[in-house]
């Protein structure tokens, strides 16, 4: 779900640790708040990639990153900031406004943070909150000792996916599902949009146009069907894929999809029927 005009925020942050849980009584949040570490993302703290490898427990870390958006940028546009992930509680700031939290360490999230933009740099602060050792947060196979221990790894505190930022239109597609089918050589797409137009779907296999559909749609779900002109079935070792182009109103974004089947037959799990 790739759009063209975007920025890779990965790479060195301002970074400290905040075991006491109090940066927010200390105002880490504030744009002009020194921090008297380094880290690179999206490496957590415990890796050796981060800069930081600390194996020990972290209950709290805060990061910070300026980044100069120019008003041809985001003009007539939302910017919206992503997470790939962040264990465990997340705040985020932008110019020192608080503009959302997330909770969970493995789900994506993003917020909108146009309104929150200066004409000159643009100051992005995260805290991220993490107790493994607390029995009401989900940890996964992370370890609750210090020392990690057979599959239970040790711990991953903070920004551990990809951050970027994406700017969009106003009218644009929130989201796409996809539903290939084999046997019929076709794909479903359900989409969610925001605005009101035509939205267009391309299938590609090698540079080729291999299935098109449209339809109207009008801020919330539309689908479309797709026959698709040839068979390249996703295989074991062999994971043929389809470009896919949408594009609605002003806005374009390029993805991909398998087509592949399966299913359950007695006691035996079926790929393309085998």
């Amino acid at each position: 779900f790739e759009r063209n005009n975007w920025i890779n925020l990965n790479g060195t942050w301002s970074f400290e640790i905040d075991n006491q849980n109090s940066g927010e009584a200390k105002e880490f949040y504030k744009p002009e708040a020194v921090f008297s570490k380094e880290i690179t993302v999206p490496f957590c703290p415990e890796s050796e990639l981060s800069g930081v490898c600390i194996k020990d427990f972290i209950l709290g870390v805060w990061y910070k990153k300026s980044v100069e958006l120019l008003p041809l940028d985001y003009l007539g546009k939302r910017v919206i900031l992503h997470f790939g992930a962040c264990d465990f509680f997340t705040k985020v700031y932008v110019n020192g406004n608080c503009v959302g939290s997330h909770k969970g360490g493995y789900t994506p999230f993003s917020f909108d943070i146009t309104k929150f933009l200066s004409d000159k740099l643009t100051t992005i602060t995260v805290y991220a909150r993490n107790d493994t050792r607390n029995s009401m947060q989900s940890i996964g196979k992370q370890s609750f000792t210090y020392n990690s221990q057979e599959c239970i790894y040790t711990r991953t505190t903070g920004i551990w996916q990809t951050v970027w930022i994406e700017f969009i239109p106003e009218s644009f597609i929130q989201s796409v599902k996809y539903y290939p089918n084999a046997d019929n050589c076709s794909l479903d797409i359900q989409a969610t949009v925001c605005g009101k137009g035509i939205i267009e779907a391309t299938a590609y296999y090698n540079n080729k146009t291999v299935g098109v559909a449209s339809a109207e749609a009008s801020s919330g779900t539309v689908s479309l069907h797709l026959d698709l002109s040839e068979k390249h079935l996703w295989n074991v070792g062999e994971g043929k894929l389809y470009d896919l182009e949408l594009r609605f109103c002003e806005d374009y974004v390029k993805s991909y999809f398998g087509l592949r089947s399966i299913r359950i037959d007695g006691k035996k799990f079926l790929i393309n029927n085998k």
